[in-house]
């Protein structure tokens, strides 16, 4: 660990960094005032550190904030986003005083917590605590995967490093010590993790819950520790720090700085009452007068702001530099160069979708399976599919075959593997779809969800194109019994505004589901694989089976009742239970009941269809519907209708063979059989 570094350079003016950082601090609790909450705590004691960071040391370009060779900021201690704003309208990124004044008001640029794609600036959503560390470590990845894609012997188009400021709060929660974990092992050496370190929580001083030593626990997980001690005040140990982690390659840097919470608070610095609430009108004027802070709410001064303004054009230079040397670079790598527009555009290069497998009529394999074959030539025309495995991959299928184990330094490799660290996965995916410029799709057994459920939530917030893949899908697990046999979490992910959830019913419609979540960049997949083998259905014109290109639309037609019969009954499944639709199809129309059988893979994708489409597929006059889902009924009346029947499993599963499971709690063509002949028979 190193101990208040010698300072590195001697332009370091203690007057002038005390003016910048008070006008982050006056502006952060004005914002707080005006609202009436907020947690000004933070923003008091973090200015220092924030301000060297971006006054001397942060690369951007505020007139350009999406300039892809931007440094990364993170500000993983969210509650403590008026500092973030008043970086942002400081640097001059747009955002103006009346923003700043509508701070946590309906409709404004400056929410609560920081919101990406809201404001500009703003690199991540970071509210739930250690989410935006984990966040900042998967960009790194990114910058790392990136530059081995796309640098050459010639040129530099990808040369970066990501920052995060976090809190002690932070680092207690479990997804950023699986990320600290994991950042340390793969040697992430182009990341700083600053640490606001002021030994108080919400509810008081922080040994009430927690005295572990931060700096050995993080270089017990290979991370480059430095420590500031004076964090306050001492600008040149800061700066000192910030260039030290810098200049770290080979490992990721920790720098602990020792800061008061609620600095320059007569009454309330150092003590929780700063950190979740307003200062009152009273403890906010002695703080101005306490730190030398002259003029009234939301007033910077002139010479103060012109500095501020001036660091935040300080990248236009470096920009224009990257910007010549990419045009030369694109130049002299056409194919590269046209990947790269159409990725940073949210957009998929021609020919993403060539080549792909057909599948047998009549073969078994599990969805897992077929979905290994199906992303592998996906894999093939996209070079910026990036797998995240939880030590799974061997089970799930989901890796990229042929591509090597990511290795940090270079950045070559194309399958990273997180081991048993479900929740930083999915944060961390996050993080490398916050970045941009590549597709990362993560892997676990489905049950596990619930580990990454958070994360999930959140990419889902912000629209994030991740992938997550789930396999064994239900009860079918068999043997490992019920802590292993998912059951709700079908219906729990479906209960998630913006996620698609597609649980493919045979090795085509497997092959669809992939094409789906990665042709959907503007929002989260989550693909929901067999363990156990399923028949492929034949999908010939002469076979009465709807092509699984269907699936695009979410639910469809996937084999008509009998014309002289007519839809007297529609069965909706989905996943492995397609089977024993068609089966019961296939007896009852032998028995003169004409059934339609509507494969439904996402409910999602089904919803976003033209009403005509839904009506076709699930006619109003036909109320004899019976859903079929080895999961959870929650919410399958949303199809069925009042009138309906739903099967599912509503309770835990058990351990025994896969198959018998299934059958005793219900999955059968005789359980489907026996539902539609009491709504067509009453």
């Amino acid at each position: 660990m190193t101990l208040v570094p010698t300072p590195t350079r001697d332009t370091v003016n203690t007057a002038t960094e005390t003016a910048a950082a008070n006008a982050l601090r006056s502006l952060a609790i004005d914002m707080i005032e005006r609202a009436n909450s907020g947690h000004p705590g933070l923003p008091l004691g973090a200015a220092p550190m924030a301000s060297v960071l971006w006054r001397h040391v942060l690369k951007f370009d505020a007139a350009d904030p999406t300039w892809p060779d931007r440094d990364r900021f993170v500000l993983s201690a969210g509650h403590g986003s008026s500092l973030l704003y008043g970086l942002l309208h400081l640097t001059g990124f747009g955002l103006e005083l009346d923003d700043l004044k509508a701070f946590r008001q309906w409709d404004s640029l400056t929410p609560g917590h920081p919101e990406f794609g809201h404001t500009a600036g703003v690199e991540c959503t970071t509210g739930p605590l250690g989410q935006g560390v984990a966040n900042a470590i998967g960009m790194a990845v990114a910058e790392r995967a990136l530059a081995h894609r796309y640098n050459t012997a010639e040129h530099t188009v990808v040369d970066h490093q990501t920052f995060a400021l976090c809190g002690d709060g932070d680092l207690m929660e479990g997804v950023a010590q699986e990320a600290i974990s994991l950042a340390g092992k793969l040697g992430l050496g182009k990341l700083v993790l600053l640490y606001d370190s002021n030994d108080i929580t919400l509810d008081g001083p922080m040994d009430l819950s927690h005295n572990e030593d931060t700096q050995r626990r993080f270089e017990a997980a290979g991370w480059h520790v430095i420590r500031v001690e004076d964090g306050d005040t001492d600008y040149a140990a800061l700066l000192a720090a910030i260039e030290a982690g810098k200049a770290e390659t080979a490992r990721p840097t920790l720098i602990e700085v020792k800061t008061t919470i609620g600095y320059g608070s007569p009454n309330k610095a150092g003590t929780s009452s700063s950190h979740g609430a307003p200062l009152g009108a009273d403890e906010l004027t002695a703080t101005k007068a306490n730190l030398g802070i002259a003029g009234g709410p939301f007033e910077v001064p002139d010479d103060v702001l012109a500095a501020w303004r001036e660091a935040g054009g300080r990248g236009t230079c470096a920009r224009g530099e990257w910007e010549a040397r990419f045009e030369s670079w694109s130049a002299a790598n056409p194919e590269l160069a046209r990947e790269w527009r159409h990725m940073l555009a949210g957009e998929l290069p021609p020919g993403w979708d060539r080549d792909l497998p057909e599948f047998p009529a009549g073969e078994k394999p599990a969805t897992r399976v077929s979905g290994h074959e199906s992303l592998q030539a996906f894999a093939r025309n996209l070079e910026v599919l990036f797998g995240i495995d939880a030590d799974l991959s061997c089970s799930t299928k989901a890796f990229i075959k042929g591509a090597a184990d990511f290795d940090a330094q270079t950045g070559a490799g194309r399958n990273l593997r997180a081991g048993i660290r479900e929740h930083a996965m999915a944060s961390m995916a996050a993080g490398i779809s916050y970045h941009g410029g590549l597709i990362p799709f993560t892997s676990t057994f489905f049950v596990f969800a619930d580990y990454m459920r958070p994360a999930i939530r959140l990419a889902a917030m912000n629209r994030l194109g991740s992938i997550f893949v789930f396999t064994h899908d239900s009860v079918a697990v068999g043997e490992d019994g019920p802590t292993h046999q998912p059951v709700e979490q079908l219906a729990s992910l479906r209960a998630i505004p913006g996620l698609t959830v597609v649980r493919p019913g045979d090795a085509s419609e497997a092959r669809e589901a992939w094409r789906q979540a990665i042709a959907r960049r503007n929002g989260p997949t989550a693909l929901v694989l067999s363990r156990q083998g399923m028949e492929t259905l034949s999908r010939t014109g002469s076979s009465g089976i709807a092509p699984a290109e269907e699936l695009a639309r979410g639910g469809y037609v996937l084999a008509d009742a009998d014309e002289k019969l007519g839809p007297g009954a529609i069965v909706i499944a989905t996943g492995s239970e397609l089977g024993i639709a068609l089966e019961a199809r296939e007896r009852l129309q032998a028995e003169g009941i004409g059934v339609r059988v509507v494969s439904m893979p996402s409910w999602e994708l089904f919803a976003e269809q033209p009403a005509a489409w839904r009506e076709a597929v699930l006619p109003a006059a036909v109320t004899a519907r019976v859903s079929v889902e080895a999961g959870a009924t929650f919410g399958w009346e949303r199809w069925t209708g009042g009138a309906g029947i739903n099967l599912g499993i509503d309770r835990f599963g058990a351990s025994a063979p896969g198959g018998l499971v299934l059958e005793r709690l219900g999955m059968t063509a005789d359980a489907i059989e026996t539902a539609v002949r009491k709504l067509v028979e009453g």
